[in-house]
């Protein structure tokens, strides 16, 4: 396995290639864009809550575990297969992401990537793999495995897939 790639497309690609898919919801952008940032503020806060690391410590990590099960995200079999609340990606099928693409990614100095990631692997939540960083499934503070975490974050993608449909966003495949 490679190196996740977690670097995003340029804005004028997000911008064109979202204007097609939502076309058909014109007029909806700003409550979308409200709701979508009400969620995003709601899911880092109960983060910082859950947890006592520094926020942007708490940042990196999810950085690190979003990339880390990218390519789970896109084959939909091995999705539906660790899908479950009580499944956990094992270290082996993680995808490592480099402390450069990590930087890229948050928008801030490879430095401070590098200090955080080398102080958060003497802590045991990152580990070093041939092909990048990994959030380690041992790590003591069961990060990517926090079952209260995951439950609050499904009832608050349920919140905003509702509060959209309210606002009158049509939502694929409902809720």
């Amino acid at each position: 396995m490679g190196e996740a790639v977690i670097d995003r497309p340029p804005a004028h690609v997000v911008q064109a290639g979202a204007a097609r898919r939502c076309a058909h919801i014109e007029g909806q952008d700003r409550a979308i864009s409200r709701h979508s940032l009400a969620y995003m503020l709601c899911a880092a806060s109960e983060m910082f809550r859950h947890y006592d690391f520094d926020p942007m410590d708490l940042i990196l990590i999810h950085a690190v575990l979003n990339a880390n099960v990218l390519n789970i995200m896109k084959d939909p079999e091995l999705d539906r297969r660790l899908g479950s609340i009580q499944a956990v990606e094992p270290d082996e099928i993680k995808q490592g992401v480099s402390r450069a693409a990590l930087s890229r990614f948050l928008g801030i100095p490879i430095e401070t990537v590098r200090r955080r990631a080398d102080r958060l692997k003497k802590e045991g939540v990152l580990r070093e793999t041939e092909h990048g960083l990994i959030v380690t499934e041992a790590n003591q503070f069961k990060f990517g495995n926090n079952h209260e975490l995951q439950k609050t974050n499904i009832l608050l993608v349920r919140k905003f897939l509702r509060d959209l449909m309210e606002a009158g966003v049509e939502v694929p495949g409902g809720i």
